[in-house]
């Protein structure tokens, strides 16, 4: 069974296989006509459905899909994220990343990042040349910067700590 949440909003409960769907206990036929690896055409209560998976996630456990050209944000939890949410693990499961250390040893080019700016996941945080290569350090987390360790022209020494996190 799948717990999905669309658009942050609406909560599902779906077993599924090939023919059939049950979702939140009703079962539900489908006649359905794959079009191709990413969308699928469906007939249900004599209505047409064309379904597209726009993007799947699948370590994050998110999709985009269209049905008939609506675009709607997809949330998927499997009965191994049920099981740790019963068991009380699942913030466990979620971690918290404090630090960015030094990937290698090198110099320090520039400094993108500011204290106390909120950061989003990829964004540009400094430039560290290291073996004559300049290697864009990209922010692991959404996150605010609570503390830059190194300036422009510090030498740094792997897993040397460059920015803490709150």
């Amino acid at each position: 069974m799948y717990q999905i949440k669309v658009n942050d909003k609406y909560n599902f409960d779906i077993t599924a296989d090939y023919n059939q769907l049950e979702v939140n206990n009703e079962t539900i036929e489908l006649d359905r006509l794959a079009l191709n690896a990413t969308a699928t055409h469906v007939l249900y209560k004599n209505k047409s459905y064309t379904i597209e998976i726009v993007e799947l996630n699948k370590e994050e456990k998110t999709a985009v899909i269209k049905v008939n050209n609506n675009t709607y944000n997809l949330t998927i939890k499997d009965q191994f994220d049920q099981l740790l949410k019963q068991l009380g693990m699942d913030n466990l499961a979620v971690n918290k990343i404090q630090q960015i250390k030094a990937p290698m040893p090198g110099l320090v080019l520039s400094v993108l990042a500011t204290e106390g700016a909120e950061v989003k996941k990829g964004d540009n945080l400094l430039v560290l040349e290291a073996m004559k290569m300049e290697n864009m350090i990209k922010s692991p987390t959404d996150g605010i910067i609570k503390k830059i360790e190194i300036k422009q022209g510090d030498k740094v020494e792997k897993n040397e700590i460059l920015i803490s996190f709150h």
